[in-house]
């Protein structure tokens, strides 16, 4: 494992998601500021978050934890875009762009899940 969140792949795309979002909502109808907007953007932070706060427990099924719910934030995240999108509030270009790094996100952090499972089940042994 790498020494500190902030060198994890996963954390690092979830972090350019995060901007993604912020600006993608922006252009979100004032309406939805308490709604939709608001839950997005906290679904997008939670992602990096979980992932930096896990790296930072003691143990790695507590680590293993946090990245699920990293991912199970991810899958909001993925939701609520699509949701955005059926009602015309995002760009397509945005659309497009978003999914594409939710994808990145999933795919790296799908990996990371593998690799904790891995060591734990190792140091089982």
């Amino acid at each position: 494992m790498k020494d500190t969140y902030r060198d994890l792949v996963a954390w690092q795309r979830a972090m350019v998601l995060v901007t993604q979002v912020y600006r993608a909502t922006e252009a979100f109808p004032r309406r939805e500021i308490y709604g939709l907007t608001n839950q997005l953007r906290r679904a997008a932070v939670s992602v990096p978050s979980n992932i930096a706060e896990g790296k930072g427990r003691r143990s790695k099924k507590e680590y293993l934890q946090f990245l699920f719910k990293a991912r199970g934030s991810l899958f909001e995240v993925e939701t609520q875009l699509e949701i955005s999108n059926n009602l015309g509030y995002i760009a397509a270009d945005q659309f497009v762009a978003i999914k594409e790094q939710s994808g990145s996100v999933a795919r790296v952090l799908g990996g990371l899940i593998v690799a904790v499972e891995r060591q734990i089940a190792d140091d089982a042994r």
